[in-house]
């Protein structure tokens, strides 16, 4: 699966609402992560109608998504059987969200405006370093 509670924590916030207080995204990242535990898809049967609930929302979401397949029992029947997963935009959500926490959104985008600035252009305009000398009369 690949995705960590921090990591859907920020996908879901990003996705639901980027106010949202981080608790409450984590507790629901936390909520859907514990049904997966370490496989990247769980069965749709191991979930109760509330949970199941949770997991559609998601999907509203684009976080979730699901698969199926099919196999036949030992009488010849056919058996679906549904399973949930976390999308690959999910963990793409997740990747984003770190680098927007690691650039640093609050800094200015301007502070390095003038860095490529000669220091001779500087002096210049100050009027330091000027050789000119106004006469007298």
């Amino acid at each position: 699966m690949g995705l960590t509670l921090a990591q859907l924590t920020q996908a879901i916030r990003r996705k639901v609402d980027i106010d949202m207080e981080t608790i409450v995204a984590e507790s629901i990242a936390e909520h859907a992560l514990g049904f997966f535990g370490f496989s990247n898809r769980i069965i749709d049967n191991a979930l109760e109608p509330t949970d199941r609930n949770l997991f559609y929302q998601l999907q509203d979401y684009d976080l979730l998504t699901t698969e199926s397949e099919e196999t036949t029992l030992w009488d010849g029947r056919e058996w679906r059987i549904h399973y949930w997963k976390f999308k690959a935009n999910a963990e793409e959500l997740a990747r984003l969200s770190e680098e927007d926490e690691d650039s640093g959104e609050d800094e200015d985008p301007y502070a390095g405006i003038y860095e490529d600035v000669p220091v001779s252009l500087w002096r210049e305009r100050s009027g330091e370093d000027d050789d000119y000398e106004e006469p007298l009369f």
